[in-house]
């Protein structure tokens, strides 16, 4: 059996709760890591709440330094808007240091959700 766990490390970019607006991301710093995977995990939804996803990208950490990151450093779909218990995972090849999510609420009342960063092929290991 091959060692994944000492390989990864795992930030929490959005805490599992239930989410009744738009939520911005901090930067989640990919120094040091030459892969990332970002999955998000929903689970109700509430008052037929409409929220979408997308990831975006920076050299800083300066929030207007951020931009949407293009398709073709994207790995994975995520739809337009999100369903009610589902898991969608999307990979980064970009070349940027720090990503960041953005949920948008774009209608309806909430969305129980969470994010998680799950960094790979790290300089260091292990990880864990």
């Amino acid at each position: 059996m091959k060692d994944l766990h000492s390989k990864l490390a795992f930030v929490q970019s959005l805490a599992p709760a239930v989410q009744s607006a738009t939520d911005t991301g901090s930067a989640i710093d990919l120094q040091g890591f030459e892969s990332a995977v970002v999955e998000i995990a929903t689970g109700a939804i509430a008052g037929s709440g409409d929220f979408s996803y997308k990831l975006q990208e920076s050299d800083t950490t300066t929030s207007g330094d951020f931009s949407d990151v293009a398709a073709a450093d994207l790995q994975g779909t995520v739809p337009d808007t999100l369903e009610a218990n589902s898991v969608y995972n999307q990979g980064y090849i970009g070349s940027k240091r720090y990503i960041r999510h953005v949920l948008t609420k774009n209608s309806g009342t909430s969305i129980a959700a969470g994010i998680t960063v799950v960094k790979g092929h790290g300089d260091d290991n292990p990880q864990a």
